[in-house]
């Protein structure tokens, strides 16, 4: 379990987060079977892993979406550009006179400005991210850590707390956190359908981590 934990750490640290998380959670399996103490700080390498492999993501993200603005505001640049073009034909013919020019150049120069203005705006609403407010839904979050949690359990009264922490606290404490009554490590049961919801929640805002 230790080789596992400490490669995990390594392999964060070496910004490898695919592979520290796989360590981490062999580290974690590895740590229930053996009644380790060590499921909180394991728990604390996985929840940091998800979030690493969040942030790699969203740097992908960020940047594709600058490359398409990118070229998009190359576009109207070059529009404008061919606009000037056709303004300075225009005078050298003597169509244009100086005045007149000098007001249509100052019109091409606004009206691309406020387009490039507006394409920003655009973007910066179609992102969902950008509209999204950041908060934890309180069913994700564990009573006694008051972190998301990872790996729910459930007790025998329907409540769902965190493995690790709650392992944690029968340590010192056989009853429920919440309710006072007896409980027991044999009592709980794992919640796998919060559990990949918490999977789901992370997969998608590796910023509640650290929430």
């Amino acid at each position: 379990m230790k080789a596992y934990y400490y490669l995990a750490q390594a392999q964060l640290a070496l910004r490898h987060p695919n592979e520290a998380l796989s360590s981490a959670l062999t580290a974690y399996d590895l740590c229930l079977q053996s009644n380790s103490s060590s499921a909180s700080n394991i728990s604390s390498i996985i929840l940091q892993a998800k979030k690493e492999k969040w942030e790699v993501r969203e740097r992908e993200r960020i940047r594709r979406r600058s490359e398409l603005l990118r070229e998009l505001e190359d576009d109207l640049e070059r529009k404008a550009e061919l606009e000037f073009e056709e303004l300075r034909t225009r005078m050298d013919l003597g169509g244009l006179g100086e005045t007149e020019a000098s007001e249509e150049k100052s019109e091409i120069e606004f009206t691309n400005a406020r387009k490039i203005q507006e394409l920003k705006s655009v973007f910066a609403i179609a992102d969902p991210k950008y509209m999204q407010k950041r908060e934890v839904p309180d069913y994700l979050i564990d009573n006694i850590s008051f972190a998301i949690m990872h790996d729910p359990v459930i007790t025998r009264t329907g409540q769902s707390y965190d493995r690790a922490t709650i392992l944690e606290h029968l340590r010192r404490s056989q009853t429920d956190p919440l309710t006072r009554e007896p409980l027991r490590r044999e009592d709980l049961r794992p919640n796998l359908a919060l559990r990949q919801v918490c999977a789901d929640f992370l997969e998608e805002n590796g910023w509640a981590v650290d929430w």
